[in-house]
């Protein structure tokens, strides 16, 4: 399939042209959080150790074969950034990290308090050198409480907020992970909205402020909340898993098919009326009992296998396609690989080529928000280890050649 190359807006500007972010994260929160700046339009300088940081290391790779410049999930978090090296952990790299705040609107990171800490780059301290910098802050628990100072990751997040008890896995049998990754990006989002937001109101609060998000409270707010606060604080009471599909109302769950699966949503009057239709408006789906949702729910099991029998004589594109000529809600389950050339997504440019110095040329998601005007998206590749070092420190510090090569042969850089 044909896909669009990356290319730069009609205006040559994107809509956060002339936000300047230092990226100072690792893995996916933090640098998703900055990609979603610098795929807008905003100047983005990540900052790494000398050694590359984590994701270099993660993975996915072409073949299986490890390569810092190759890591798929690098490639994917840190298009349209430049890339600098530098080692906080001395007063020579602190002073160079120091030098770049000065200049930046938003810092990004996504390391444990303790952490920041050590390095002397609490936010306190770093708004002495820099008052009106926003911090954004994304870590599973939180900047404070007693589990801020804990090691985790995305799923330790994610099972912290109750989502699995609530949405994981079978009733009566033990709760299930969630994807991966989804604490981490639902909190990067979170800290991309409410740092811009903390950006814009610099002037009514007199500066900047630090954006503390929690990947766990993202995700208790997002899938536990709206659902179940209500309920939990008037009754006392809330909803567990459910396995697959809906409790009270039917269909509405995922079927078998002639090659895969559907995910099959008839609960209106006129949706299920137009699944009848395209099922040939069968005996059984006429009984009366059958024209409630709830009734169908209480006899799914029941309904559940008079539709098997007509989805599996039928692929999963004939089923979407009649279904929702008829009105009914009906959409495949999609694999990756089918996902990846759908002519929906095609159309909304979902998809870009960008090449890469070590990987070629490579497809990417586009712009995940639509904005005509400013259209977003990448269009340059992730940076190479350190390859925007000589430009930056340069540019930004300042340092002449001579002693960018002698912070390089100490390892500072």
């Amino acid at each position: 399939m044909n896909l669009p190359e990356a290319s730069a807006s009609a205006s040559g500007a994107g809509a956060l042209a002339g936000i300047k972010v230092l990226d100072f994260g690792q893995m996916v929160s933090a640098p998703f959080c900055a990609k979603l700046f610098s795929d807008y339009g905003a100047d983005v300088i990540k900052v790494e150790p000398p050694a590359g940081e984590a994701a270099r290391r993660a993975g996915p790779f072409p073949g299986d074969r490890a390569h810092p410049e190759k890591s798929g999930l690098f490639f994917i978090n840190n298009t349209n950034k430049r890339g600098v090296t530098c080692d906080v952990s001395v007063p020579e790299g602190r002073e160079l990290f120091t030098g770049l705040l000065r200049w930046a609107d938003v810092l990004i990171e996504n390391n444990l308090p303790r952490q920041m800490r050590e390095w002397n780059l609490t936010y306190a301290q770093l708004q002495e050198i820099n008052p009106r910098l926003v911090m954004i802050s994304i870590t599973p628990f939180g900047q404070t409480g007693p589990y801020s100072a804990w090691n985790g990751y995305d799923l330790n997040a994610f099972h912290l907020s109750g989502a699995s008890s609530r949405y994981c896995g079978r009733p009566g049998e033990m709760p299930l992970e969630h994807g991966t990754f989804s604490a981490d990006y639902f909190g990067a989002i979170a800290g991309a909205a409410w740092g811009m937001a903390a950006m814009f109101g610099r002037d009514l609060v007199g500066g900047g402020q630090q954006v503390d998000v929690s990947c766990a409270e993202a995700i208790a707010a997002a899938f536990v909340g709206g659902q179940n606060i209500g309920m939990a604080a008037q009754e006392g009471r809330f909803d567990l898993r459910t396995g697959v599909g809906m409790p009270l109302g039917a269909p509405a769950t995922i079927v078998p098919c002639k090659d895969g699966h559907v995910w099959m949503l008839a609960l209106e009057r006129g949706q299920w009326e137009g699944l009848r239709k395209v099922m040939g408006d069968p005996e059984w789906a006429r009984l009366e009992m059958f024209n409630d949702m709830y009734v169908r729910a209480q006899n799914a099991d029941i309904m559940y296998s008079f539709i098997e029998e007509w989805t599996a004589q039928h692929t999963k594109a004939e089923i979407m396609e009649k279904c929702q000529a008829a009105g009914c809600p009906i959409t495949a389950v999609f694999t990756i690989e089918e996902a990846a050339s759908l002519p929906h997504l095609k159309a909304r440019d979902f998809f870009v080529d960008i090449d890469h110095p070590d990987l070629g040329r490579i497809r990417n998601l586009g712009a995940p928000f639509k904005m005509p005007a400013s259209p977003g998206g990448p269009t340059r590749p992730s940076p190479r280890l350190g390859e925007h070092n000589d430009e930056i420190y340069s540019e930004l510090c300042s340092l002449p050649a001579a002693k960018i090569a002698a912070l390089r042969d100490r390892a500072v850089i």
